[in-house]
């Protein structure tokens, strides 16, 4: 990535953190949770691997950006096949969708580079292409953002008892890890 080590760095922890998150949801009992985690998952670690400051590693050769795109091509012919049937699954089945799209767009940027340079995001992508993924990736940002917000209690059951929700199991968390996914993906898309 294009710019200061340091955010590049805290990039690099945060797409981590969100990806090992993800891994975690994967062993959750909740169906809804472990549905979508596999590919927050590689979408996680394979932002962490983009974001990477340009000067802390030497540049990959271009084969690399290559197999790095092939692998979300891949991913993004998965997301195609229609498994979910409700409006909101739908919904975030096409973000799924668009952001592996996006992964690819980067990575055939980066691979479009003289020698295919870590530090491509200098090449820069199609203009109009990287406007939309921004204009879309900033509503996106501000739409979950939005989710995350306090809302008024709700009166729960007569007995009051509370049940314990695993770290995977806790809608909130994935929501936030998201937030964080699409935060990143914003930061990288500026850098292109």
């Amino acid at each position: 990535m294009h710019g200061p080590a340091m955010a590049g760095w805290l990039l690099v922890a945060l797409c981590v953190a969100a990806g090992s998150y993800c891994l975690l949801r994967l062993r959750s009992s909740v169906e809804e949770q472990r549905g979508s985690a596999g590919g927050e998952a590689l979408m996680g670690f394979g932002m962490a691997a983009m974001a990477v400051p340009a000067a802390a590693v030497p540049a990959p050769p271009r084969w690399v950006w290559l197999v790095y795109a092939a692998v979300f091509a891949g991913a993004a012919l998965y997301a195609l096949a229609p498994t979910r049937s409700s409006a909101r699954g739908t919904a975030h089945h096409a973000h799924h969708l668009l952001g592996m799209v996006a992964m690819v767009y980067m990575a055939g940027a980066m691979a479009a580079a003289p020698g295919g340079a870590h530090g491509a995001h200098t090449a820069g992508g199609a203009p109009l292409v990287t406007g939309v993924l921004l204009v879309y990736y900033a509503g996106y940002v501000l739409r979950t953002g939005a989710g995350l917000l306090p809302r008024p209690a709700v009166a729960g059951p007569a007995g009051g008892g509370t049940a314990t929700v695993g770290w995977g199991d806790r809608p909130e968390l994935a929501l936030a890890c998201r937030l964080s996914m699409g935060i990143a993906m914003l930061a990288m898309l500026l850098t292109l």
